[in-house]
């Protein structure tokens, strides 16, 4: 039988079909432009081909394109001849794409006991957006680590589980094991949108921004703007000229690659990205540009109506309590649901008092967060600006001892001078 490249069986009789199956495949794990056109490629060859549709599926989950999902989800759950690996992989990654997010996890955790190189499968729970990364539990990063690291023999020096581990160690403080590991992952692969991306993660917590900003400026010239990681690592170079005090760089990309009708990224980067630098701008005293919070949260509202997904939800009330859009913020608070909601619900109020400036009630309600905030997801870089939001709050309130201490107890390497206007 023909096989993938991590050598699970395949019931595709034709090589072009598979050819193309890995091609896409590859591509999808680097977070790189063209995994429709191979996978397209793939079942023109063989329109049979199960795993082509079920990566194709979850690729448009990816990107955020919930209408595309459902022709593939079907072909690939009445496609004939499969291994029982195949079909296990396309009902685990199907329950994932239909909605049912802990039953698919279940069935992913019993499907990688037993094929543990199954990196299609593996993928779902790698990274900090992935189902561990999202799962709103507590102790979510040791989890991550652990199940990298249970996984990471199997696959030796594969550059997808060595930056998928380096990133599960990075956010867990294991930095030079970290480096280690990403430096060999672009070693073998350095076109690699997420092994760059990871790269620009390990810069951020090395507080490395102009080494990250001189390595993603020579990086980005051959990403295509298309892919999947654009608008996010973009807005890595946004963060790092928000560092060097560079407002002309910050808003050239903001209103580039980044904000509401620039970045072309999946609508969970669009918005959280674009509020997280909106904010972390205010923070640092910087003039946001006229109607730019107003934006983000039309987009936030458009795109995200219904509450739910915690991250997205944390910076949906961050925008709209930026922008004044009072209503809005209130129905993220009430709606407020899933593992993490209770953090959204008094992340919400927090901001909503902020943009009062209400600071001993800002304070009040961040201070429930500080100790569990792993649980929104996203990555420690991203969180930061729940921890430069109290410190702002703290300094106002006139306890900038307090406000120093909280940033050199949690943050001390990562936190850039003029983060928060008035720290340093």
């Amino acid at each position: 039988m023909l096989e993938d490249r991590y050598g699970n069986a395949l019931s595709t009789t034709s090589a072009a079909a598979r050819d193309a199956y890995v091609e896409g495949a590859d591509l999808f794990l680097s977070s790189c432009f063209g995994v429709e056109e191979a996978l397209e490629r793939a079942i023109g060859e063989d329109p049979n081909f199960a795993l082509a549709h079920i990566v194709l599926a979850r690729q448009h989950q990816s990107m955020g394109r919930p209408a595309e999902i459902a022709a593939h989800l079907a072909a690939a759950r009445t496609a004939t001849g499969l291994t029982a690996r195949e079909a296990a992989h396309v009902d685990a990654l199907a329950t994932l794409c239909e909605g049912r997010g802990p039953e698919a996890y279940s069935k992913i955790s019993a499907h990688l006991a037993e094929h543990p190189r199954d990196a299609l499968v593996a993928q779902t729970c790698v990274g900090v957006f992935g189902l561990i990364g999202f799962s709103g539990q507590r102790g979510r990063e040791a989890e991550q680590l652990a199940f990298t690291a249970a996984l990471a023999p199997h696959y030796r020096d594969d550059w997808w589980m060595l930056g998928g581990h380096a990133f599960s160690q990075l956010e867990a403080g294991r930095l030079a094991e970290a480096e280690k590991n990403i430096e060999r992952s672009l070693e073998l692969n350095p076109a690699s949108g997420q092994g760059a991306h990871i790269r620009s993660h390990l810069y951020y917590e090395n507080g490395e921004s102009d080494a990250g900003t001189a390595y993603i400026a020579d990086w980005m010239a051959g990403y295509d703007r298309r892919a999947l990681l654009h608008t996010h690592i973009s807005w890595h170079i946004a963060l790092w000229a928000l560092e060097r005090g560079d407002e002309a760089t910050l808003w050239r990309v903001f209103e580039a690659d980044v904000g509401p009708g620039a970045g072309s990224g999946p609508p969970l980067n669009v918005l959280t990205d674009s509020a997280a630098i909106l904010f972390r701008a205010e923070l640092a005293g910087m003039a946001v540009p006229a109607g730019s919070w107003a934006a983000v949260s039309d987009y936030a509202a458009r795109m995200f109506p219904n509450a739910g997904l915690a991250f997205a939800d944390l910076h949906a009330a961050l925008a709209h309590a930026m922008a004044g859009n009072g209503e809005a913020m209130a129905k993220v608070i009430a709606d407020a649901k899933g593992p993490a909601g209770d953090l959204v619900r008094e992340a919400g109020e927090a901001f909503g008092a902020l943009a009062r400036e209400d600071w001993a009630e800002a304070i009040a309600h961040f201070a429930p967060v500080m100790s569990e905030h792993e649980r929104f997801g996203g990555s420690r870089a991203q969180r930061d600006l729940l921890e430069f939001g109290l410190a702002a709050a703290l300094l106002r309130s006139g306890s900038g001892d307090e406000a120093r201490r909280l940033i050199a107890m949690r943050r001390p390497v990562s936190t850039p001078p003029g983060a928060v206007k008035g720290l340093n």
